[in-house]
């Protein structure tokens, strides 16, 4: 039996997280990136709890001056560098809560699918901190829009019988990312919140939909090793006979410009 995770711990998580996990809308990426005001060459990024660099990755290729990516896990952190040699990313260790940068040294601090793993307080003064005058702190995740694909609800309903009192931590559809909007506004550190929402689709095969399921850690956490083998069985038994299923996903992004000088 597989040994059971910890909250937040994505040490035995990287392969799949690389391998299996979606990228986020590229329109959205260029509407954060407008609101910036300046011309991509011009400005530094940094993607915080990077994980093994999805959204670091597709910030590079749009040929930002820089683009640093802080992660604490090791193994995330590892994978990262490898999967995006050659991109010029720079990978350090550090955190939400302590990234270990130098004062006012981005234009854009993002956390893509991260936010919810860090103290909120003590990390959006890390990021008041970090960020330059007039800089832009960014919180983005993508959970899959399921209206549009009954096999996606399916899953989900399952879910519920399996726990019925599951809390989907790193949802952007729920817990924190329904409280950001008024939580950013109402914080003396940052302005001019804004939200931005964009969907784009990704046809898999069954076995990427299952992989991309265990990078999961908090149904993994919550189910436990022997659930969630029995929730993986199930699923795959929901989507037999079928070569592929197209899943699509809700980028959902919220920008705040940094206050004062």
């Amino acid at each position: 039996m597989t040994a059971a995770l910890s909250h937040g711990d994505f040490s035995t998580l990287a392969g799949n997280y690389s391998k299996f996990r979606p990228g986020y809308c590229e329109s959205v990426l260029t509407g954060l990136l407008a609101l910036l005001g300046k011309p991509p060459a011009e400005i530094d990024a940094v993607d915080v709890g990077a994980g093994t660099g999805i959204w670091t990755r597709m910030m590079a290729a749009r040929g930002l001056r820089s683009v640093v990516a802080v992660e604490p896990n090791d193994a995330m952190r590892d994978t990262g560098r490898r999967d995006g040699e050659g991109t010029g990313i720079v990978w350090r260790a550090g955190s939400g809560e302590e990234t270990g940068l130098a004062d006012a040294c981005c234009d854009q601090l993002s956390m893509a699918s991260s936010l919810h793993w860090v103290d909120f307080e003590r990390g959006i003064r890390e990021f008041h901190r970090v960020l330059r005058p007039g800089g832009r702190f960014v919180a983005l995740w993508n959970p899959r829009f399921l209206a549009d694909e009954p096999a996606l609800l399916d899953i989900e309903a399952h879910l519920d019988t399996l726990k019925g009192d599951l809390r989907r931590v790193s949802s952007g559809r729920s817990g924190l990312a329904e409280r950001l909007t008024g939580l950013l506004w109402a914080s003396p550190l940052f302005e001019d919140v804004v939200y931005l929402e964009g969907r784009h689709s990704v046809t898999m095969s069954v076995d990427h939909h299952i992989g991309a399921w265990r990078s999961v850690n908090d149904v993994q956490v919550q189910l436990g090793p022997e659930r969630f083998a029995q929730f993986l069985d199930w699923v795959r038994t929901r989507l037999a006979g079928r070569d592929t299923i197209e899943v699509t996903y809700l980028t959902r992004a919220w920008s705040a410009r940094r206050a004062g000088p």
